[in-house]
């Protein structure tokens, strides 16, 4: 499919229209549902197409040894244990009341569950699934999610073309058609020269029929440079890790934009999309005063009388372009005069019977 639809998106990978974007909260309410729910508005507020939340077990996720592999100058946390033990609160209640949110927002809600349960509890409440790069070789928990007949967004992040391309084929073998890929570097944060956003060039050339995207990890301070090349490069999903306070420390907040972060560069993006306008090329309205009067037309080197034959040296081409083209100076050449024609006078139609050619 060269196309995927979320709620009432329909994201094609042709185009340049503008991306599907998730704000990505995952836990960064911290366990709060009432400051989840303050995330979906200011996400929609923003101009966010989704928001999205995980959902997982700790128990069922990591085991009680599980090392940590980000940056622990920034969450300090020495397990993967012990940082999704802190936010495992959420469940069918919480996401309802999120889903609920979400519409009255008028914005779509995507969470990645990362268990079978999970899933099955965001069932009446998700129009997409996301699957955590983690997660790619997971094939048990992506089959059951794509028994579920509902769009999936696959991570790629840590992986090989070769994973990639199992995990979309188990998708596809049971029938589940809307896929789409996002690029990811699976370093939190991920250091700008690690971002290399030309795999996204690589993923829609290895993977012609599906809808390419990004999600991003990299710092802040230059997200709208990043997202923006991404989109540039074929993403047509942008997936940023979204806060509501960019001064907390740990978690998913260090690398994380805010509103008004997500509010800029979406005004960015407006404009960039208004100057790239059609990928097809014609002339435009606007451009009609120009092509009469800076093209040019045959005009008229000296004197010619009513029944001369016209020759070469009778001819130059100067502006305006509102009588014979140039493009047509080997029908005039030979052709005669039908009534006299005055040294700078341009060559009208009406007044040449053009050689036949």
């Amino acid at each position: 499919m060269r196309e995927i639809v979320i709620g009432k998106k329909r994201i094609t990978r042709d185009d340049f229209q503008k991306p599907y974007i998730i704000a990505e909260a995952g836990v960064n309410h911290e366990g709060s549902i009432e400051i989840a729910c303050r995330m979906v508005r200011e996400a929609a507020e923003a101009g966010a197409d989704a928001i999205k939340f995980q959902m997982y077990a700790a128990q069922a996720l990591a085991s009680k040894n599980s090392p940590a592999y980000w940056d622990r100058t920034m969450e300090p946390t020495g397990s993967q244990y012990e940082l999704f033990k802190k936010y495992e609160g959420f469940g069918g209640l919480e996401f309802e009341r999120l889903a609920s949110e979400a519409e009255s927002a008028g914005i779509d809600l995507l969470v990645t569950p990362f268990d079978k349960k999970s899933a099955d509890i965001l069932e009446p409440f998700v129009p997409a699934y996301k699957v955590a790069s983690a997660d790619i070789t997971n094939i048990p928990l992506i089959e059951h999610i794509a028994n579920k007949g509902k769009p999936i967004l696959l991570a790629t992040g840590a992986s090989s073309i070769e994973e990639i391309y199992r995990a979309v084929s188990v998708i596809h073998a049971l029938g589940n058609s809307q896929v789409a890929l996002l690029h990811c570097i699976l370093n939190y944060p991920t250091a700008y020269e690690n971002a290399h956003l030309g795999m996204i060039i690589g993923m829609s050339r290895a993977f012609p029929d599906l809808v390419i995207g990004y999600s991003d990890h990299t710092l802040p301070e230059r997200m709208d440079d990043v997202l923006l090349v991404a989109w540039l490069l074929g993403a047509r999903i942008i997936e940023k890790h979204f806060t509501y306070d960019k001064s907390l420390r740990g978690n998913d907040h260090y690398h994380a934009m805010d509103k008004d972060d997500l509010a800029r560069f979406i005004r960015k993006l407006d404009f960039v999309t208004k100057i790239i306008g059609s990928c097809e090329k014609h002339y435009l309205p606007s451009e009609e005063v120009s092509r009469r009067n800076a093209r040019r037309s045959l005009v008229a080197l000296r004197e010619i009388a009513r029944g001369q034959t016209i020759t070469a040296e009778d001819i130059t081409c100067k502006r305006p372009g509102t009588g014979i083209p140039p493009t047509m100076i080997d029908y005039v050449i030979g052709g005669v005069a039908l009534d006299d024609i005055h040294e700078d006078e341009i060559f009208a139609f009406s007044k040449v019977r053009l050689r036949d050619c």
